[in-house]
């Protein structure tokens, strides 16, 4: 027999208890009993591997009313109900509500057993494909923000930890840090991923058309308007509304804005109803909104309205681990989408990559990688140019590598060091001893780290350590 969760059975009375533990025991179940529903709704989570088997008539909460309580915590857990004879109309009501089955006393033991054989089957079923999700989010995550350093583990632990909320975010970071890409992230791993995914990026939107652009408009609210159009809010109800440099946004808009997500409602311009709007917000800035407040360049309502939660994108000199991996993740794309054959990334490459300060960040470094992906004036484009830091040491540039090496072994073999000592050929003390001088940890591999968000900093500010 394959291995089942526990059966978690409620009964208040001491021989059926006795009588069920022993049955299931000889057929290999394990059994948790309890005489009555409250510590059982206890043992009971979304976790539970197991299934719960419950008589109907108990003192004080019924099975009825445990059946209710047990399928509010987890919808899916198949919950069987043992009805006293000649209780069909009860039983009726039980399957109405969700039950998986009713046995009606008194039954013979094999016709219980198979039925709990069926409901283990089917929550295995539930828990095996819950847990393939789980993986396939959690290794697409990895697959979207790539990285190894401590800062990429650490920004993917936050957007998996903020997508599972539907609070309002502010992203802060320097230009091409990829705040467009986590605030995608946070939709399409939240709650939300159904709905429409809505950019604006206020920069763009001239002053003139801003109120049409977000709001909407009727036919004939001004000229030209030949027919009605929903605004970009309306557009993202049920969905997420990405305002990309919103420290551009017109103050005039800016109250517009505020007065929409407070009451959850637009209206089109031309129009006398309102139209409700169910949507999450996420604002980007490469600036501090809260000293921007303070000096009467933005509004300090709208402020507090975005920035439930604020978290900081670190920049790519702040992540040299992660040059050489994101190089070649993006030379890898290049090379395919133009249908060549990716070079080999020599030490001299290499060097230029970490010698260079990235000042547009990962945006640069994509851009750099597609250009020796096809070969295009590759010297030039990875030397230093005049004016950025200095080329790091020889040492520098060992070190940076040796804990990207050593960070992607990590990864891949979930923080297990019998085989990061396996795939790299070197004593566990010698390891041990580079992990402690490189900042490694070993847990950070194992599971997420914990969130780290800012609570009213920017980067201009004081940030709060991401990695």
């Amino acid at each position: 027999m394959p291995e089942f969760g526990p059966v978690l059975f409620v009964d208040d009375e001491a021989p059926m208890r006795e009588a069920i533990t022993q049955w299931l025991g000889l057929s290999g179940f394990e059994t948790i009993v309890r005489d009555s529903a409250r510590p059982a709704l206890n043992i009971l989570s979304a976790d539970f591997a197991g299934i719960l088997v419950t008589d109907l008539k108990m003192e004080g909460i019924d099975g009825m009313e445990l059946l209710r309580q047990a399928l509010q915590i987890d919808p899916e857990l198949p919950v069987i109900v043992i009805t006293g004879h000649g209780d069909v109309e009860t039983a009726v009501e039980a399957m109405r509500l969700g039950a998986y089955d009713f046995i009606e006393k008194p039954f013979e033991p094999q016709r219980f057993l198979e039925v709990v054989r069926r409901a283990s089957e089917k929550r295995q079923l539930v828990m095996e494909n819950r847990r393939l999700r789980r993986a396939l989010n959690e290794q697409t995550l990895h697959s979207r923000i790539v990285g190894v350093s401590r800062a990429a583990e650490q920004l993917r632990a936050n957007v998996a930890e903020l997508a599972a909320t539907d609070v309002s975010v502010i992203l802060y970071g320097e230009t091409g840090v990829g705040k467009d890409l986590v605030a995608r992230c946070l939709h399409d791993f939240g709650r939300r991923r159904q709905g429409h995914y809505v950019a604006i990026n206020c920069a763009a939107v001239p002053e003139t058309m801003a109120e049409s652009e977000f709001f909407g408009y009727e036919a004939g609210a001004f000229t030209g308007a030949a027919r009605a159009r929903p605004g970009k809010l309306e557009h993202a109800s049920g969905g997420t509304l990405f305002l990309d440099e919103i420290d551009s946004m017109p103050l005039s808009i800016q109250g517009k804005l505020l007065r929409a997500l407070q009451e959850r409602v637009v209206e089109r311009l031309g129009a006398n109803r309102s139209i409700a709007v169910d949507l999450r917000t996420i604002a980007a800035s490469k600036i501090n909104l809260q000293q921007a407040s303070a000096a009467g360049r933005f509004r300090a309502d709208l402020y507090y309205r975005l920035s439930v939660v604020e978290l900081v994108i670190p920049p790519l000199r702040e992540r040299r681990e992660d040059i050489p991996l994101l190089f070649e993740y993006f030379a890898g794309l290049a090379a395919k989408a133009h249908g060549r054959e990716l070079r080999p990334i020599t030490p001299a490459v290499l060097n230029g990559l970490m010698a260079r300060n990235w000042p547009g960040n990962v945006r640069e470094l994509r851009n750099a990688a597609e250009r020796y992906a096809l070969g295009w004036n590759e010297s030039m484009a990875l030397r230093p140019r005049p004016g950025e830091n200095r080329p790091l040491s020889l040492a520098e540039q060992v070190e940076a590598f040796e804990r990207a090496v050593i960070a992607q072994c990590l990864e891949e073999a979930g923080g297990k060091i019998s085989t990061v000592m396996e795939r790299l050929d070197i004593p566990r003390r010698t390891l041990m001893d580079k992990m402690k001088r490189l900042g490694l940890d070993r847990r950070d591999y194992v599971e997420p780290r914990r969130p780290n968000f800012a609570s009213a900093a920017g980067p201009n500010g004081d940030k709060p350590p991401i990695g």
